[in-house]
């Protein structure tokens, strides 16, 4: 079955009316749609923006969804359209800037363990910053959502050897980040 019981009821649910259905599955995967839409990004601000209209954009068209794929990756591919869409609106500006990027993880005890994992954080998302989209689209898919190369061919419309070839090719890049590549 590719839908979670608790999932296909709370969208019957939702669809019937239930504004607590509705909430209880936006609170289920909110965090799973912002992170893909900061990765994206990188901006905070930009990545609440996208949550905000990939959530209104699948209330609007949770009737249209048809229950055959997991509604999680239904709701990934819209948020994964609306920041494709954003970028492009956005193009001719920086797609990153690396002093707006946080540190989300918690502390682990150490000022020192802290200071690197920032460090490394931020030189991760510059690197993944200047991929390629579609590179960067599918290191986001395989390694941040999960999904093998034919869920990722799924979902953005392409053969599963081209999202390989494109994972490959992005891993190529960033071997030329040397520290980057080997703390993955």
């Amino acid at each position: 079955m590719w839908l979670l019981d608790d999932d296909k009821q709370l969208i019957s649910r939702a669809l019937s009316g239930s504004e607590r259905a509705w909430v209880k599955l936006v609170r289920r995967y909110e965090s799973r749609v912002y992170n893909l839409a900061y990765r994206m990004t990188g901006s905070q601000q930009d990545a609440l923006d996208l949550m905000q209209e990939s959530f209104l954009a699948a209330f609007r068209n949770l009737p249209n969804y048809r229950h055959d794929g997991p509604f999680p990756a239904w709701l990934l591919r819209i948020t994964s359209h609306r920041s494709v869409d954003f970028l492009r609106r956005r193009r001719g500006n920086p797609l990153h800037r690396a002093e707006d990027v946080q540190d989300h993880e918690p502390a682990s005890g150490s000022l020192e363990s802290d200071a690197e994992h920032h460090q490394l954080r931020r030189q991760l998302l510059t690197v993944l910053q200047r991929l390629p989209f579609e590179q960067r689209q599918v290191v986001e898919l395989k390694f941040f959502q999960g999904l093998t190369f034919e869920d990722i061919a799924g979902q953005i419309g392409i053969p599963a050897n081209t999202a390989k070839t494109r994972l490959y090719a992005a891993l190529k890049t960033m071997r030329g980040h040397k520290e980057l590549y080997h703390a993955l």
